[in-house]
C-alpha cells in the first residue's frame, strides 16, 4: 500500500508542480481564440465557398455552394460568443446598407435547441439577417478552424477574397473599404 500511496504522491506532486499559479498579464476575452487576431486575412484567397447545407429555424434548407452571382459575406457566429453577439448588429446593418450587391449570410454554430437562435434573434429585432445553423458546427471546420466569429468574404463566383477571425468594427470605413474594392466589378 505504500508504494501505491508513494505513486499517488509523486503524480499529485507534478501536477502542482506543473501548474501556473501566476495569473496572466491580461485576459483573453471569452469566445475568441488565440487564433484570432480581428484583421483581415488574405491567406485563403481563392479557396471555394464549401458546398454545405444548413436550415433556417424553419427546416428550409440553404446549400451555400450554390451562392454564386452575388458576392456573399459568410459569418459564422453563436448566442454564447461575446465577440459575436457583440458582431450582429453591425452586420444587420451592413446587410441592409448593400441590399442585392452583396448577400450577408449568418449561421449560428450553436449545437442546442434552435429556439434559443430565434430568441437571440427577436431580441435582437435583426430586420436584414436571416437566422441560419450549423447545428452539427462542421462549417466552421471546413473552413479551416473553429475560430468564432469568423466571417469570410467570396466574390461572385464563390471564390473566398478575405476572412476576419475575431471581433471586427464591421461598422467602420476600413470594413466598408474591404467591401466596396472586393464586390467591385
Amino acid at each position: 500500500m505504500s508504494r501505491l500511496s508513494l505513486t499517488l504522491f509523486t503524480i499529485l506532486g507534478l501536477a502542482v508542480a506543473g501548474c501556473d499559479s501566476g495569473a496572466p498579464e491580461q485576459a483573453q476575452e471569452s469566445g475568441a481564440s488565440s487564433a484570432a487576431s480581428g484583421e483581415i486575412d488574405r491567406s485563403m484567397a481563392g479557396e471555394l465557398l464549401p458546398a454545405m447545407n444548413v436550415t433556417d429555424l424553419k427546416g428550409r434548407e440553404l446549400n451555400l455552394g450554390a451562392l454564386q452571382g452575388t458576392p456573399v459575406l459568410l459569418n459564422l457566429w453563436a448566442t454564447w460568443c461575446a465577440p459575436c453577439v457583440k458582431e450582429m448588429p453591425m452586420l444587420d446593418d451592413l446587410a441592409g446598407e448593400y441590399g442585392d450587391t452583396l448577400r450577408v449570410v449568418t449561421v449560428s454554430q450553436d449545437m442546442g435547441d434552435p429556439k434559443r437562435v430565434a430568441a437571440f434573434f427577436e431580441a435582437g429585432g435583426y430586420e436584414n439577417l436571416p437566422s441560419w445553423m450549423d447545428r452539427q458546427a462542421e462549417l466552421g471546420f471546413a473552413l479551416g478552424g473553429g475560430e468564432l466569429p469568423t466571417t469570410v468574404l467570396y466574390d461572385a463566383q464563390g471564390q473566398e477574397v478575405w476572412r476576419v477571425r475575431g471581433d471586427y468594427d464591421w461598422s467602420g470605413e476600413e470594413a466598408r473599404a474591404a467591401i466596396d474594392a472586393a464586390i467591385q466589378p
